[in-house]
């Protein structure tokens, strides 16, 4: 694979904070979290591999992904450890970055999501998603208006709906999407799988945030991530579901200034 990402960065100074954005997200996505701690901090906003404006690829095998993300972080940062914020994908690609490269890690935030394989495929809703996007008919499709009420029927939520077209691109008389569909919408069990950790426990601090309404988190999750990450420390965030950063993008943003100070 290249280690050709694409990334964006904000703010000129301070510690080094990186972010991993979810399955069918984009590193802009945490845009305003990062402007939030540009006074203390430069963040670097990751398009993860098959997303945004980075390379399309056909392994989505998390190892992979990880080490790939990790060679671009240490490019970017000169080998300076940062702290690493990852969401959903991004979390479960941020741990293993975290295990696998520990050197490149001085604190790690995982954002509602665990250690654990999730069934996105079948009848989730990530792939009644896959299967939305795909019913439309990019050749004919007049306008983003028209996409998302073709996209009602897959995804009621509008907020998630507006998510989901931040990946549609028009270029010239045709529309695209951003995004490798294709393989992100075939290898769903992949993306919710989780590898095996041959690797030691990683021994820096952990952020572990969940959303108070979201099910990526269960108690049975508790000693896996402790035996992973024996710094870990969790923290719920009330009325979020799983985009806790969005939905309750005060308190999350309150957490993790805390957690980045101390």
């Amino acid at each position: 694979m290249s280690t050709a990402l694409n990334t964006m960065i904000v703010g000129d100074h301070g510690r080094p904070v990186v972010f991993c954005h979810g399955l069918f997200g984009q590193g802009r996505n945490w845009t305003a979290v990062a402007k939030a701690l540009s006074d203390d901090h430069r963040s670097l906003l990751v398009d993860l591999p098959n997303h945004g404006r980075s390379p399309w690829t056909d392994d989505v095998a998390y190892p992979a992904v990880a080490d790939l993300v990790a060679g671009r972080l240490a490019e970017q940062t000169d080998g300076e450890p940062v702290a690493l914020v990852g969401h959903s994908m991004g979390g479960k690609i941020a741990m293993l970055i975290a295990l696998r490269h520990p050197e490149l890690v001085e604190r790690l935030c995982v954002v509602d999501v665990s250690p654990r394989p999730l069934a996105l495929d079948g009848d989730s809703p990530f792939a009644r998603y896959v299967r939305g996007m795909r019913s439309l008919d990019l050749d004919r499709l007049p306008d983003r208006a028209a996409a998302d009420q073709a996209l009602v029927p897959y995804v009621a939520d509008p907020v998630v709906r507006g998510f989901l077209l931040q990946n549609l691109r028009r270029d010239g008389d045709h529309w695209r999407w951003q995004m490798n569909l294709q393989v992100l919408g075939d290898k769903l069990d992949v993306i919710g799988s989780w590898p095996e950790v041959p690797e030691p426990p990683y021994r820096g601090r952990v952020l572990w945030v969940a959303g108070q309404r979201s099910d990526y988190i269960t108690d049975a999750d508790r000693e896996p991530m402790r035996a992973l990450f024996p710094a870990v420390r969790k923290v719920v965030i009330k009325n979020a579901g799983h985009w806790v950063h969005s939905e309750q993008p005060e308190a999350f943003l309150a957490t993790l200034r805390v957690f980045l100070a101390d």
